[in-house]
Order: C-alpha cells, then structure tokens, then sequence
C-alpha cells in the first residue's frame, strides 16, 4: 500500500526552478536552466524526460498545452498543441462501423493527430532560447543510455501493459519481455532515442512529413485506423489569448476552450461570493461549498466545451461575475443541489503537469498527455512512444457542441495554470483601492473594474501551477488555488492537503474522498445529500499530481512544492 507519511519541505531557490512528478525529468530541466536556457526551454527538456521516464502518462504521441509568463512584457500567452481528428473520421462512418453511442477507448478510431512534437517546438520558437538538439540531449541520453523506474511510475507501467500494451500493435518496444519494469530497473527505449535525434535535426517536419509520419500512418492503417499523411502534414499548433478571471486580488489565466480551463474559472467565480478564509480548513462547509461549485461549473463545460472553430463558445459571458452571481443563487449551504443543469449565459453578440520558472522571472506552465495512460497503447514500430486516444473524448451525439467531425480538436481535459498578482500602478487608483472595505472578495471586484485599463493595474508573476489527471484537474485547480490564497499555505502543504474529486463522467456524481480528509468532514457531506467514497492507496492517483512554483514580488525568491501523490520532485538552480 501506498501512504503518504514523509514530511516534504517546500523549496526555495532564486536562480530558477524546476517541478515535476519524476526526478530525472527535473533534473533535465535543471540542466538546461543551469547552462544558460529560460523557463520555455527548460520546460520542453522535462516534457521530453518525462516521455522516457513516465511513459504511462505521456509522450511524443500525445498533446500539449502550455502557457508563458514573459518577465519583460508582464503577458501571459497560451499555446494551444492538441491535435485534430483524421478527416476521413466522420459519425457515418461510426455508425456504420458499429460504433453509434461511443468508441471503445483503446480503438485505433480515437487516436488524434499528435500535437505534442509542433507544441515543443513553437513554445521554443516564439520563447525559447536554445536548439531543439541542445533541449532533447538529457532525454536522448536518458532513452539511449537507460534509467531506474521509480516506484509509482512502475506500478502503473504495469497496469498498462495489462490494460493497453499486450494487446496492442507494437505495444511489446514499451515493455521488458511483455512485463512492466520493476522498481529501481533499468529501461531503455532506444526507438524513443531516434525519434527525439530525428526531431532534434529536423524539426517538427521531421515527425509530420518524414519516416515517423509514415509509421504512424502504416500501424493505424494496420489497426483499423485512418489517420493520413495529409491529416499529420497539415497540422498546426494555435497561439491563443488566455482566458482569465480576477480571484480576491490576484488574475488566473487558463487556456480557452477547446480545453476545460474554464471550469475552474467559472467555479473560483462562484467561490468568490462567499468568505471561505473564515472557514476552518478541511471543513465539511467548506467542501461543500467547493463541491457545488465545482458540479455547476461542470455542468456548464461538458456542455459548452467544444473546438471554437466549430462552436460559438460564450467564454465572455460563461466568465462574467453577473454569470456567476445568478448561478451562485443555485447553491443551499446547507445540502447538495439535485439534478445540476447547465445554464443559459446571455450572448451580447493520464497526463504530465510540470512548472519552471526561470532566474530571469519568465514562467511556463506545462502540460503533456497520452489521455488514458499509454493512450491506445499503438506504437508506430521502431519509434518508442505510444499514440494518445484523445478523440475518446468527442461526443457521438450529431447536435451536442463537442460531436465528433473531421479535422476537429476535441473537448480536452488537460489544462496548465499561471496566476498574476493585480497591483495598483499609480497614486489614484492605490488610494481608491485603500478606501474600500479591506476584505478580499470586494478588493478583487474592485481590481476587476480596473483591470480593463493597462494604465491602472499592473501584474507580476504570482504562481505557476497545475493538477494533472482527466477531469480532476480544474478541480485541483481550484482547491490547491484556495489553499494558496484563502489559506495561506505553502505550495507543498497546499499540494499535501487531501483532496475531492467528483466522478464528472458517471451517473449520480459519486465524490471521491481522499484518505486524510476527517471522519466528520466525510460524514458531514455524506448527511448533506453528497454520495461520497473513500479512497487511499495506490488509487490516490485519481485525486492528480500537481506541481506550484510560486514567486515573491519583493524579493523575486521562489517558493515550490511537488505533489507526493508521484514520484517527483522541485529542484532549485545552484
């Protein structure tokens, strides 16, 4: 059994950190950060770590997201690396094939193009400072050379193999004799190698035009797939504006739809309405209270989710605090809302989470995944990495937002977060803002009001953070965000607080309760009318792996904690 009883410190550094569930990895990151390379660079040199070193949750055959802090603009951008489904894939041919209400998660039919490669790429591109060969160099060595499994990572390797990998097309170049690797074994994927030396030389081209692309068409035509050259050929990343709400004097920025960003900005909007600093850490009110935000702000976002290019999203008014007040009306303090719908905003028109912040105060959030684990467990022979089942998540239903259509991205679960502090910049507005009532929830509506003037709110780097794992990840968002603000912890203690997670994709909505979490909490939100269950173990992975940097405005010192849900670690820069 797996039990969390270590004490872990936060950790504190000024010349930059690295955050990740896997020790090599931040040691990659730490590598690039100590020869001279900024927080972009370092944080595709973890990703690419990470696809060796925990394979299980992510890789070169996924997609990513990621958001920049730029520390000379004061700007946050957001790059948005997912792929789209083939274009020969349409809810006809579904239909036809058998598959009317939903694909089997591991079929050949849910495998997107992988966005992953493009992402690395451009987030290098627009921010980075180094080559692509100079940041894929401790992953090559790492897939070339081998490396120890950690312990965590080897337990779930083997659940895939059972899941995914011994039944699927090539899924055997991931394991040792059929079998996942042991705790402390030395795995090394050489095919992973000369994908990364390939994309190292060659770029991006290198993966969607050359000889991986063409294995990866081969082995999904092998599969019953129909992903093309043209499909992979034709795929590019998007640079998007970030979405964000103001939250008690600080601005969380997310990525837009067709990511689930949005839940958690729409939940802290609806938290916001009430006094939770008051509220006993761990309470059963203040569980509550987080547990109906979150079912009302995923009610609206399994709904209004989708790719923006096919569906007009009301983002603007879904983040509006007018929104949020009338919704907020839903919510009894006292018991469980029953039958949660979404509302009607009106229109005036398996997964990897890391975090670097670099000496300089750049930031990147970021985050790569395969979705279920190893994805489909598919791997274009000779290459070492598996492809993602993303398209798993696209709904059949022909008039919900999100159906499936070729050539469109998915609603997507995996979501990286920055925050910003919000400071008055001149006299005037420092003084209207010392006039008001000094609690927390009217100076954010104040910042809010000027935040529309550059001239009046000035930003600075607050945190960079993000809770890896499906549909829990805006709720990790949202509890670790609040025990930074509302009750101000560290990032390590706010990471080893027990969590919830509400079970968005069953019927009923059963919480899950983390083992930690008192006996009266528990009971307390099980006589509110919550269907809730305990979980410890192993099986804590449900409640997601978060990484915080956070980063004092004074004196530009970095605060960081790493989740102990993984095997990973923060690292601070010599």
């Amino acid at each position: 059994m797996l039990n969390f009883s270590s004490h872990r410190s936060p950790v504190y550094s000024t010349n930059g950190i690295v955050a990740t569930s896997q020790p090599l990895a931040t040691a990659a990151g730490l590598e690039i950060l100590s020869n001279g390379g900024n927080a972009a660079d370092a944080a595709v040199a973890a990703g690419a770590a990470l696809n060796v070193t925990e394979p299980t949750s992510t890789g070169i055959g996924g997609d990513m997201f990621a958001l920049y802090f730029s520390a000379d603009t004061k700007r946050v951008t957001a790059l948005n690396g997912s792929g789209r489904a083939p274009s020969a894939l349409t809810l006809d041919r579904l239909k036809t094939g058998g598959f009317a209400s939903s694909i089997p998660p591991f079929h050949p039919y849910t495998v997107t193009v992988p966005g992953a490669c493009a992402g690395w790429c451009d987030l290098i591109q627009k921010h980075g400072s180094f080559s692509m060969a100079e940041i894929l160099a401790p992953a090559i060595r790492l897939a070339s050379d081998g490396f120890p499994v950690a312990p965590i990572i080897s337990y779930f390797w083997e659940r895939g193999v059972e899941r995914q990998l011994k039944s699927a097309l090539n899924g055997h170049e991931l394991t040792i004799d059929g079998r996942g690797p042991n705790a402390g074994e030395i795995f090394r994927n050489p095919g992973l190698a000369k994908t990364f030396e390939t994309v190292a030389s060659g770029g991006k081209s290198a993966y969607y035009q050359g000889e991986i692309a063409e294995s990866i068409v081969n082995v999904l035509k092998e599969a019953g797939g129909c992903l093309t050259m043209d499909d992979l050929a034709s795929h590019t990343s998007t640079w998007e504006e970030p979405i964000s709400v103001d939250y008690r004097g600080y601005r969380v920025y997310e990525c837009p739809p067709n990511g689930q960003g949005i839940t958690a900005l729409i939940a802290l909007n609806l938290l916001e309405g009430f006094d939770l600093a008051s509220l006993e850490s761990l309470s059963v009110e203040k569980m509550h209270l987080m547990i109906e935000a979150m079912r009302l702000a995923f009610a609206d976002s399994s709904w209004y989710v989708a790719d923006p290019k096919f569906s007009n999203i009301p983002v603007k008014e879904l983040l509006s605090k007018e929104y949020a007040n009338e919704r907020r009306k839903l919510i009894n303090t006292q018991a469980a809302i029953r039958n949660i719908e979404r509302g009607f905003p009106v229109s005036s028109s398996d997964t990897v989470y890391l975090s670097v912040v670099d000496k300089f105060g750049n930031a990147c959030s970021f985050i790569n995944s395969n979705y279920m684990g190893f994805g489909t467990g598919i791997v274009p022979k000779g290459w070492g990495f598996t492809l993602q089942n993303r398209g798993h998540n696209f709904s059949l239903d022909e008039n919900h937002p999100n159906a499936l259509a070729p050539r469109k991205r998915p609603y997507h679960t995996i979501i990286p977060a920055m925050v910003t502090r919000l400071t008055a910049k001149n006299a005037k507005s420092a003084k209207n803002l010392e006039n008001l009532s000094d609690t927390s929830i009217k100076l954010s509506a104040s910042l809010s009001g000027l935040s529309g003037s550059n001239s009046e709110v000035e930003e600075s780097l607050y945190a960079s953070y993000g809770v890896m794992g499906g549909f829990m990840q805006p709720q990790g968002h949202v509890q670790v965000l609040s025990a930074l603000v509302d009750d101000g912890l560290d990032p390590q203690s706010a990471l080893d607080r027990p969590r919830f997670c509400i079970d968005v994709d069953e019927s009923g909505g059963r919480v899950a309760i983390e083992e930690g979490m008192t006996q009266e909490t528990f009971s307390g939100l099980e006589k509110m009318g919550h269907p809730v269950y305990s979980v410890s173990g192993y099986e804590r992975a449900l409640f997601g792996r978060g990484q915080v940097i956070l980063r004092d405005a004074e004196s530009g010192v970095l605060c960081a904690g790493s989740d102990p849900r993984a095997d990973g670690c923060a690292m601070g820069v010599v």
